[in-house]
């Protein structure tokens, strides 16, 4: 006859001893999420951007259909912890003169706010320029000629400056490519977000809702 096995017998350990034997891998405990370095101020946008706010050392392309649809006061939060916190910020090229009263009202230290006068043929030359330099967390800017070419020179100068850079377009440049690391188009019927491409993560499918804009706040 064949012999007949026995079931084995487990002696219970102790699991302080299989630690210190570095028998079993203990897991450190996960801290919450780390508070994103440059919110957006509209938590619904936070919440679906991979950096839970703008993108640092990169260029964010906002697609407009029109001027004056709520571009601006997409930024005015941004802007306003940047200058409140003593930094300075550029305006280059813009298609209208900002007015100081509403970003006042915004919370926007206006004493910050650089206004660079260009011309079209000059305005990506001096967007450039500012992003390249990195004194300035933030650049915004209007480059009324810009293709693939021209952006990727832009995106190339906010990672070497360090700079975030917002860059508004025509809606129309949205079947275009584009090395920008955020862009999002801004509807007006109604007033949405749409996300289109965020580097690193796959763009959201649903629009982020977005208050209709204010003729003072535009």
């Amino acid at each position: 006859m064949g012999a007949v096995l026995k079931p084995a017998v487990l002696k219970p350990v102790a699991l302080d001893a299989l630690l210190s034997d570095r028998r079993v891998w203990r897991g450190q405990p996960t801290n919450a999420l780390p508070i994103p370095k440059q919110p957006t101020g509209h938590p619904g946008l936070d919440a679906v951007l991979p950096w839970g706010g703008w993108p640092e050392a990169a260029l964010t392309e906002l697609l407009l259909p029109a001027d004056g649809i709520g571009e601006l006061r997409l930024l005015l939060p941004t802007l306003a912890r940047l200058t409140q916190a003593g930094h300075d910020i550029a305006i280059v090229a813009p298609p209208y003169l900002p007015y100081p009263d509403g970003w006042r009202r915004a919370g926007v230290d206006f004493a910050h706010v650089h206004l660079v006068d260009a011309n079209p043929r000059d305005a990506l030359w001096a967007s450039e320029q500012c992003l390249r330099a990195g004194c300035l967390p933030a650049v915004l800017s209007w480059p009324m000629q810009a293709d693939d070419r021209a952006l990727r020179r832009l995106q190339v100068a906010a990672d070497t400056g360090g700079v975030m850079g917002f860059v508004f377009r025509d809606v129309r440049a949205e079947r275009n490519p584009s090395p920008a690391a955020l862009r999002i188009a801004i509807d007006n019927a109604p007033t949405r977000l749409r996300v289109i491409k965020c580097r690193g993560a796959m763009a959201p499918a649903r629009p982020v809702p977005f208050p209709a804009a204010t003729p003072a706040a535009a």
